[in-house]
């Protein structure tokens, strides 16, 4: 069995617990959070150890590996803290607020011979990985167009430091790194971003639309301040066919196909559903699989990098006015 611990015991430190203490090959051997009601609290629920203090748990526990679910800015020292312990690491995205500092974490990995995963699950929820397929069948080298939006309440309402950008990264950084993931593992290499934020102290919005070298065009939309439930929506539109999906529908995926030549119809409707998968338990279970075979994840911590490279082309737009990309010293390291 892995040996697990969780650092940061709030709604996602939470769900990490829950779904290892689900896994018959993970041990949850202790949780911690500089918040004693917190940790106290996780620690009945899971009935692991509790800690107030990393070092003390990290040499107490002795975990193998340690899901890292704290509040971004702090993900950098507590990754360098494992890895100088000898612990492997699991971090919620985006790895870093900045792609220096990212850069840092996977440098300092490597140094002590750690391995480092970076949660960003969108990869491992059904629809998506449904869609990534489709693009595939339906000649993805050809190109097509992507629309995705993901929208909610603002977190700050919850968690005040999300208003901080030094913090957060804002809603770019922090809410569309999840489909700017997602677009530059499905539709290979970008090639520029032009983007639009507007801020105000009741919402965060971002709309970026990404070029790529296969001719397709992708336009994300995210919204922190969405007067209504938390959704995601997305369509990709090809020669070949047309992929739907919105977690408000009760269908998760639906797929227009091309009809074959002399069928009398321009498309073909196929309404798809998908087994019941918790992303979170997938994304976590392949991570520690990984761990124990050696083998390379469905997302590597250099495309965590390469995200975030992206998400500061975005950002970079959004100060110019004008589209943007990557530094070439930048894109050289990916």
């Amino acid at each position: 069995m892995t040996k697990v611990a969780v650092v940061g015991c709030g709604g996602m430190g939470t769900i990490h617990a829950d779904r290892y203490m689900s896994m018959p090959e993970a041990e949850l051997v202790a949780v911690c959070d500089i918040n004693e009601q917190a940790a106290a609290s996780l620690g009945r629920t899971t009935g692991a150890p509790h800690f107030t203090s990393f070092q003390e748990m990290l040499e107490q526990a002795k975990p193998d590996a340690v899901s890292i679910a704290v509040p971004t800015y702090l993900h950098v020292p507590l990754v360098k803290q494992a890895a100088e312990n000898g612990v492997h690491v699991i971090c919620e995205k985006p790895i870093a607020l900045t792609s220096e500092e990212a850069a840092k974490a996977l440098r300092i990995c490597e140094e002590y011979g750690v391995r480092l995963f970076v949660g960003h699950v969108v990869r491992f929820f059904p629809q998506y990985v449904q869609l990534a397929e489709k693009v595939e069948l339906f000649g993805g080298d050809r190109g097509g167009v992507y629309h995705a939006k993901r929208a909610g309440s603002h977190p700050a309402l919850v968690q005040p430091w999300f208003k901080e950008t030094d913090k957060s990264g804002g809603v770019i950084l922090d809410l569309m790194i999840h489909d700017i993931d997602y677009i530059l593992g499905t539709f290979g290499e970008a090639v520029e971003v032009y983007a639009f934020n507007r801020v105000t102290d009741d919402l965060d919005y971002a709309a970026a639309t990404f070029r790529f070298r296969n001719g397709t065009i992708a336009q994300l939309e995210a919204f922190w301040g969405y007067p209504g439930p938390f959704h995601t929506a997305f369509e990709y539109a090809s020669a070949g066919g047309i992929v739907r999906a919105d977690s408000s529908d009760a269908e998760s995926l639906r797929v227009r196909s091309a009809a074959p030549a002399g069928s009398g119809s321009a498309f073909v409707e196929t309404p798809q559903s998908v087994m019941l998968q918790d992303p979170y338990y997938r994304e976590l279970r392949h991570f520690l699989e990984c761990l124990r075979s050696g083998e390379k994840p469905i997302v590597t911590a250099q495309d965590a990098l390469l995200a975030i490279r992206w998400a500061e082309a975005a950002l970079k737009s959004v100060r110019s006015g004008l589209p943007e990309k990557p530094s070439e010293e930048e894109d050289g390291l990916r």
